[in-house]
């Protein structure tokens, strides 16, 4: 072992490992396209895919059938043609954000298909489209109730008018409260999206995302774009998570030591030990996404170490948390606890938290050693009936 490698596996030994699992991704794409009953299905890999890193996560959706991807910026959507640049057939890329000012020649370069949400970005693709002689595609995002991007019911006769210079590719909108089957919403959402759909050119449509997949009357309609399920979320709270795990994350001990009743831990003296206990300090603070809303509300997020659940004590702090142990076995420096894996999932962080299973994905850190596996499952090969474009589906 040379010098410099020796020198890469120490300093991997002091990092909290973020482990992601290839073959629990892969196969939480192929049970949501199993889903869609015949509508493509394709993956939302926007915020480096909600924090699993874009590149492996974008090749093995890839390599298991998904031939369209959805991500934010034009940044993200350079990024993830770089990523599947070898590609073939060659996928899909739509950016959710739309139009960025004057930066229509960069999506034509990269190949990159804007989701237009306002009327001047249809009227800036159309200039374009036309100066440049080619109707490239476009998509179009229609506003149902979330009153954040899209348009409106007003912008739509307009809208038909000026995609006459471009390609229209795609109608989408987006659920409000998918999560929640029972809101009035959902169904209100779906004849929205109908009513504006008739008032456009024809296209295929897109409204499910992963939450929407799993209502009772889903709009399957030609294209689903799930992101928090594929990556092991839960898109049905309340019951049984239907999706594999794919995130695991453990971060090492520190320090063990044992404090006296009265004394305090952390911050601003906020804990104060009720008895004598047993604390250890592992290598993980809100700098690497964990977050700092867990260590205060009144009841603290927890970690599980050497077979027992063991709760925050004192402030979470930029690179450090302290936790309890004084009920656990033997734990001593250099041990690993789990944050994330079989005992603690996404949501349930979540929810000892205060926030959502999606912040905690999407700000794991960047200081965290990656590690892509496949589980027990080689790589699944890639099916040759996999659709490729929005021609593989009826119109909407």
């Amino acid at each position: 072992m040379t010098d410099g490698a020796a020198s890469e596996e120490t300093r991997a030994m002091g990092q909290s490992i973020l482990t992601v699992d290839l073959g629990a991704l892969a196969e939480n794409w192929r049970r949501l396209s199993t889903r869609a009953r015949g509508a493509e299905c394709a993956a939302v890999v926007k915020a480096n895919a909600y924090g699993l890193g874009i590149g492996p996560v974008a090749q093995a959706l890839f390599d298991v059938g998904c031939r369209t991807f959805f991500v934010a910026h034009l940044g993200e959507g350079e990024i993830l043609r770089r990523v599947l640049r070898d590609s073939a057939p060659e996928p899909r890329i739509f950016i959710l954000n739309g139009l960025a000012p004057a930066s229509a020649r960069f999506y034509v370069e990269s190949q990159l298909i804007p989701i237009l949400g306002s009327l001047p970005e249809i009227a800036e693709w159309a200039e374009f489209c036309a100066s440049d002689g080619v109707a490239h595609p476009a998509g179009l995002h229609i506003d149902t109730g979330m009153n954040r991007l899209g348009l409106a019911a007003r912008d739509l006769k307009l809208a038909r008018a000026l995609s006459n210079s471009f390609t229209p590719v795609l109608a989408m909108s987006h659920f409000i409260s998918a999560e929640d089957i029972s809101a009035p919403t959902n169904r209100l959402q779906i004849e929205r999206f109908e009513q504006a759909c008739a008032q456009l050119p024809p296209m295929p449509a897109s409204l499910c995302n992963s939450s929407g997949l799993f209502l009772e009357d889903a709009p399957f309609l030609d294209l689903c774009r799930p992101g928090y399920a594929l990556y092991g979320g839960n898109p049905t709270p309340g019951s049984d998570n239907p999706m594999r795990r794919v995130v695991g994350l453990s971060s090492l001990v520190l320090q063990v030591r044992d404090v006296a009743a009265g004394e305090t831990a952390g911050y601003n003296a906020r804990w104060t030990a009720p008895s004598r206990r047993r604390l250890a300090t592992i290598n993980l603070g809100y700098a690497d996404g964990f977050p700092r809303s867990g260590s205060e509300g009144l009841i603290a997020a927890e970690v599980f170490a050497a077979g027992h659940y063991c709760p925050i004590v004192g402030r979470i702090s930029m690179d450090l948390s302290i936790i309890d142990v004084s009920e656990t076995g033997p734990l001593r420096r250099g041990d690993r606890v789990e944050i994330l894996g079989p005992n603690i999932s996404i949501d349930g962080l979540a929810a000892e938290s205060g926030t959502i299973g999606y912040e905690i994905l999407t700000r794991l850190g960047a200081r965290f050693r990656r590690e892509y596996i496949y589980g027990a499952e080689p790589p699944p090969e890639t099916p040759t009936d996999a659709p490729a474009s929005e021609e593989a589906n009826p119109s909407a």
